[in-house]
């Protein structure tokens, strides 16, 4: 994909909406329906457009190698462990052990 350094302006509606320069739309390969990830950055806000583009170079980015546990299994240990880390911070700020 070529980007460029070419600037446009949109404009935001009552509800927050804004509507994505044709050129941009085409570059990104965005169309109707796609959704984007919306971040807060020190340069402000950042769209990333989840395209099929996007998803195609990200397959396959969780294949199991052979013997691994199986992602399902994985998925729930780190979120204990998750839970564990937040009960643990909650204790330290509330002075209970």
């Amino acid at each position: 994909m070529n980007t460029t350094t070419k600037n446009d302006t949109v404009w935001f509606t009552t509800k927050g909406q804004v509507v994505i320069p044709v050129w941009l739309r085409r570059q990104f390969q965005i169309e109707e329906g796609t959704r984007a990830i919306v971040s807060a950055t020190p340069d402000g806000i950042l769209l990333k457009p989840v395209t099929k583009h996007a998803i195609n170079r990200l397959r396959g980015i969780l294949k199991r190698k052979p013997g691994d546990k199986p992602f399902a299994v994985e998925w729930q240990e780190h979120k204990r462990q998750e839970k564990e880390l937040e009960e643990a911070k909650y204790a330290r700020s509330t002075g209970s052990r």
